[in-house]
């Protein structure tokens, strides 16, 4: 059971450890988790003040990131693509948000649905296959 535990220990800080090394090297990224981690996070608790007090200043980190270089150890077409997705669901959110017609569910599916691309992105960074 120990050995279980250090190894599950181990392999969760070498994962924590690759995202930062990923963000370190692609400060766009890095700028649009930040927002993404402090708006999702308290949605999954059903608190939706700070996507909706931050959807146009996400929806501006991912143009910020789909405009940036992308890192040449992660371009490749699937990222390109997700970054494009990105960037097109952030702006679709922060749309649904400014017009103010959109349910607290659809809000939190959106959000949810943008969290999944960008955890992709760092996937295939990380070249694995994710989601």
């Amino acid at each position: 059971m120990k050995n279980l535990f250090i190894t599950t220990l181990v392999l969760f800080l070498t994962s924590a450890s690759y995202a930062q090394g990923i963000m370190a090297k692609w400060p766009q990224l890095k700028s649009f988790h930040g927002v993404m981690s402090q708006t999702f996070h308290p949605s999954e608790e059903g608190n939706l003040v700070p996507i909706k007090t931050r959807s146009t200043e996400m929806a501006q980190k991912a143009d910020s990131l789909a405009s940036s270089t992308i890192p040449a150890e992660f371009d490749k077409p699937e990222i390109r693509k997700a970054v494009i997705q990105l960037k097109a669901d952030s702006k679709k959110l922060d749309d649904m948000i400014q017009r103010k017609k959109a349910t607290d569910a659809e809000i939190i599916k959106a959000l949810s649905d943008l969290h999944d691309v960008f955890h992709q992105i760092v996937g295939l960074c990380k070249n694995e296959d994710h989601h």
